[in-house]
């Protein structure tokens, strides 16, 4: 379905965005919240320095940004149409729902980024 070379491959599955060999992340259940958020050095694979610049994942943050406004906005549109709630009472269920997928987004947030910024290769070889 999802095939190797696209960036959503590497998104979905935590793939380095140049190879889609190596993992992103060092580990690969996110709620595992002592290490959700620890990020390899560098691709096992092709050896892609994940960190280019210091500071590099900070635009990550408009990333996660929109990620947490939309599913706010789905959140708020569900808990006003589906619950009829009013707009003080959707309030719970959007701060609830921004926890909950909050070790999501900013994983994600960094592996759009990179991948923003970095192309698929099909021609990296095992280093």
């Amino acid at each position: 379905m999802i095939k190797k070379g696209t960036k959503l491959y590497s998104v979905l599955f935590n793939k380095c965005p140049q190879c889609h060999e190596g993992d992103f992340m060092v580990e690969k259940n996110m709620f595992n919240l002592k290490k959700a958020f620890k990020m390899n050095e560098t691709c096992s694979h092709c050896n892609l320095k994940y960190t280019m610049e210091p500071s590099f994942f900070y635009g990550a943050m408009y990333v996660n940004y929109g990620l947490t406004v939309g599913v706010s906005i789905i959140t708020f549109i569900i808990s006003t149409m589906v619950f009829n709630l009013n707009l003080l009472e959707s309030f719970i269920p959007i701060v609830i729902m921004l926890l909950l997928t909050a070790p999501i987004s900013i994983r994600l947030s960094r592996i759009i980024w990179i991948n923003i910024f970095v192309s698929y290769n099909p021609k990296f070889k095992k280093v």
